[in-house]
This record gives C-alpha cells, sequence and structure tokens, in this order.
C-alpha cells in the first residue's frame, strides 16, 4: 500500500497539480495587492475620489463615516465596496490566466493533421480480385 501512494504521489499529473495550486495561491495574493493597492485607487481617482472599500449600507438605517466605523459600532452593514473590489479582482485574475494560457498554447507544438487514410487492406484485395476477374 505504501508502493502504491508512492506510485501515486509521484506521477507527474500530482506533482503538477500541487504546483498549479501554489503558483495560483502566490498568483492570487500579487493580485489582490495590485487590485487593493494600485488598481482600486486609481480607478477610485477619476470616479470623483471615492474609496470604494468603504462603500457600504448600513441595515440599521444609521449614515456611519466609514465601514471601520459601522463595524466598530456593531451594525449588520452589506459592504458591496468590497464586492467590488473582488469583481475587479475576478475580472484582472481571469484576464492575467488567459495570457497564460494564451502563451503557453504558444510553446506547445502544433498538431499535424494525420495523413488521410488510404483504401484498406481488404478494399485493395477486393480490387485486384475483380481486376484478375476481368
Amino acid at each position: 500500500m505504501l508502493k502504491e501512494f508512492k506510485n501515486f504521489i509521484m506521477t507527474g499529473n500530482v506533482i503538477d497539480f500541487a504546483v498549479a495550486v501554489i503558483m495560483a495561491g502566490a498568483l492570487g495574493a500579487v493580485i489582490n495587492g495590485f487590485v487593493s493597492n494600485i488598481a482600486m485607487p486609481f480607478i477610485g481617482y477619476f470616479a470623483g475620489g471615492m474609496n470604494f472599500e468603504d462603500l457600504h449600507y448600513a441595515m440599521d438605517g444609521v449614515e456611519y463615516a466609514s465601514l471601520a466605523a459601522a463595524k466598530e459600532a456593531g451594525a449588520a452593514v452589506i459592504a458591496y465596496g468590497s464586492w467590488i473590489n473582488t469583481i475587479v479582482n475576478l475580472i484582472i485574475v481571469g484576464f492575467v490566466m488567459f495570457m497564460i494560457v494564451k502563451a503557453y498554447n504558444k510553446t506547445k507544438a502544433p498538431v499535424e493533421a494525420p495523413a488521410p487514410a488510404g483504401p484498406s487492406d481488404n478494399d485493395l484485395l477486393a480490387e485486384i480480385r475483380d481486376l484478375l476477374k476481368k
């Protein structure tokens, strides 16, 4: 059983998957930092100086200065600004993954079309038989 487990772990697919998960986590952290620290302040500047992270709706009807103040007061809030950041994050992650897959596909050798199949052996034998009959 230990040998089977070792064979399972050491196969290329499991190792490739583990590396992909680790790289995806690291890439996600980098992109999340990019969205939070660069993209959203830039977008907020051109949207009239608003901070998307602070956009919220307090369920108790009281207007709070910031999302942190609402949470500190213990109010139930809908933090739709954080959701907007998450959507931007998703779009950027999707675009980066698209670019990675596109670059990977360019490195793969093009698959050559198989040669057109000729007549089968039975067809050739039948043709020879018919010619001999004539």
